[in-house]
């Protein structure tokens, strides 16, 4: 069974940086074999979120069933003041459920190294008992990519590989294992909370 990615873009700039460093990820993991899927929060333009309120809206609607059918995700986002962009955080804060028991990999624009933005995703994932490859990988868009949108920093074109390939492979294993568990009926799994009644 070919593993379900679904690829998330945080930016909100027209040929933003993270969103090209995703769509390579995503090009890769289905050269691997890997069915893929992207989630642009620009077009979706998902409303605010509220605990108490779920509206109508064509853009939640799709990223919902789109965060259900993954059973693997890539966030990629820019680098605001340390943090995810505005747009990820509220994606993330719209689902939960539909993170447990899959796997995530780290994308960030940065003038500096991005690791609060992906700690700060991370954390977010965790507390939505997904899991997250130890790494992410952050780049510099004016330095690291040429103007037609291509990689031309090796070391960051083998490290988006690294991350795609971990993800399609760790996150095979990890869904099968999901599935296993959804499937029995034993108890003493974190698994079972999420079974299907």
């Amino acid at each position: 069974m070919a593993l379900k990615v679904l690829g998330v873009s945080g930016s909100m700039r027209e040929g933003s940086h993270s969103a090209r460093a995703l769509r390579i990820v995503l090009d890769s993991a289905a050269e691997r074999g890997a069915e893929t899927r992207f989630l642009d929060l620009r077009a979706a333009d998902l409303p605010l979120y509220r605990p108490d309120f779920t509206p109508q809206h064509d853009g939640l609607t799709g990223a919902t069933e789109a965060a259900a059918w993954a059973e693997a995700f890539v966030l990629a986002t820019p680098d605001y003041h340390g943090s995810m962009s505005g747009a990820m955080k509220n994606f993330l804060d719209h689902h939960w459920e539909e993170f447990a028991g899959k796997l995530f990999g780290y994308l960030c624009a940065s003038h500096e190294k991005g690791l609060t933005v992906m700690d700060q995703m991370r954390t977010a994932v965790r507390q939505c008992y997904g899991w997250s490859l130890p790494y992410g990988v952050s780049f510099n868009g004016k330095e690291d990519f040429d103007a037609a949108g291509n990689v031309t920093n090796n070391t960051v074109a083998r490290r988006l590989h690294m991350c795609e390939r971990d993800l399609v492979i760790y996150g095979a294993l990890i869904s099968d294992q999901l599935r296993r568990d959804l499937a029995d009926t034993a108890t003493d799994t974190f698994a079972a909370r999420y079974r299907k009644k």
